[in-house]
């Protein structure tokens, strides 16, 4: 205020000024919450697609063992009889072994789960970059609502200046959150 009681119609600009500062943050912030979420999402989709992964790849290592035990015992049989049977089961694990391997019709075979796996780790690697840029959004929208504030109290015009510049700096960071993740790679 000047010293007639008006209001000083630089403050009026300022407050508008931090209005927007404080659109902005509020957006960047829930953008970031946003990826946040889908970053931690993807990444328990990964963890449980590896693990699913893992299980496949135990229970074809078991068979493909007791097969390869099986045809050593079948080779010392006399028996022809139980040598068919034993050749039965032989190809059932053999078989039951491939289809752990590659099943592309439920998309559970041991391949399909690793390039399930794969597509959510990128996707939460997307989703974390995606994070930090709006971090860095955030950080520019705060830091300039609080210089714009200053120069409310103090008059000074630069430091309005200085907020106006950094939160383009942090609509930069939203814009590329949205549109390139990480392209500007900070931490």
């Amino acid at each position: 205020m000047s010293g007639h009681g008006h209001i000083d119609p630089s403050n009026k600009k300022i407050a508008l000024l931090i209005a927007i500062l404080a659109l902005f943050l509020a957006l960047a912030e829930t953008a970031a919450k946003s990826s946040q979420t889908d970053a931690l999402n993807a990444n328990v989709e990964a963890s449980n697609l590896w693990a699913f992964f893992q299980a496949k790849t135990i229970r074809m290592t078991a068979v493909t063992t007791a097969a390869e035990d099986m045809t050593i015992t079948r080779n010392a049989m006399t028996d022809e009889a139980v040598k068919a049977a034993m050749s039965r089961q032989i190809d059932q694990w053999r078989a039951n072994a491939a289809r752990w391997n590659t099943e592309p019709e439920t998309n559970e075979g041991r391949r399909e789960l690793a390039a399930r796996a794969a597509a959510a780790e990128k996707k939460r690697d997307v989703a974390y970059k995606r994070y930090h840029d709006f971090e860095i959004s955030s950080a520019a929208f705060q830091i300039a609502i609080v210089l714009a504030s200053a120069a409310v109290i103090t008059s000074a015009m630069a430091l309005a200046w200085l907020a106006g510049g950094l939160g383009l700096v942090g609509i930069g960071f939203s814009a590329i959150g949205l549109l390139k993740p990480g392209l500007i790679h900070l931490f």
